[in-house]
């Protein structure tokens, strides 16, 4: 078995034992961040160093109502490397999969200075946007208690955005502008086609309204 294989088992391990209750940030989320990280890392990376911030960048999640929401990551760096020294995860590493998980968010407007950070960040930029970022979006959504989108206006022709109450506002405030942010070249490319997805559903649902 490889060290990769190994890794991912211990952390599979951990998680299995120690599961999200939110659904949009749990093991499935973190396998396809590793995976679509998979799909777009030079052989330049280290993918050690990805693999475990694919597997912990979101081990802590606070929700998007909650105070210390652009606290998440910079928490979520502190509890990967008490999770990490306790497996026995190479030291010297752990130094920059905190910095990769920083960097991840959003919400916190950290610029990636490795280019493991960049990977991670287009690889869960991702997971916003195509079939599983609408998946997601309107998942969160209900946690939250949105709506799916103004019936008199669901395009925002005529009034001002608003995410916190219409889940199809967020496609335009924030999911919409991600393919611009993407730190790698095949993650832009990534990020544009899963963007139009989002795109298309938009102009299906306003063919169906």
């Amino acid at each position: 078995m490889s060290e990769l294989k190994e890794w991912i088992k211990i952390f599979e391990d951990y998680l299995g034992k120690n599961p999200s209750s939110d659904g949009s940030h749990n093991v499935g989320h973190f396998r396809r961040v590793w995976k679509s990280a998979n799909n777009i890392m030079d052989s330049d990376v280290d993918q050690l160093v990805v693999l475990a911030a694919s597997y912990f960048h979101d081990i802590i999640s606070y929700p998007k109502n909650h105070p210390n929401r652009s606290r998440s990551s910079k928490d979520a760096a502190i509890k990967a490397e008490e999770i990490l020294t306790g497996m026995n995860f190479p030291e010297e590493k752990i130094g920059n999969i905190k910095h990769c998980i920083e960097a991840h968010s959003f919400s916190a407007n950290i610029t990636p200075e490795t280019v493991e950070a960049k990977v991670v960040q287009d690889a869960d930029r991702m997971e916003a946007l195509g079939a599983i970022g609408l998946a997601r979006t309107f998942y969160v959504a209900g946690k939250l208690g949105s709506e799916l989108f103004n019936e008199n206006d669901p395009l925002a022709k005529e009034r001002e955005l608003d995410d916190k109450k219409y889940a199809l506002d967020h496609f335009k405030v924030k999911l919409l502008k991600l393919p611009a942010t993407m730190q790698t070249k095949r993650g832009k490319l990534e990020a544009e086609k899963r963007a139009n997805i989002l795109v298309k559903f938009t102009e299906d649902l306003q063919l169906e309204l």
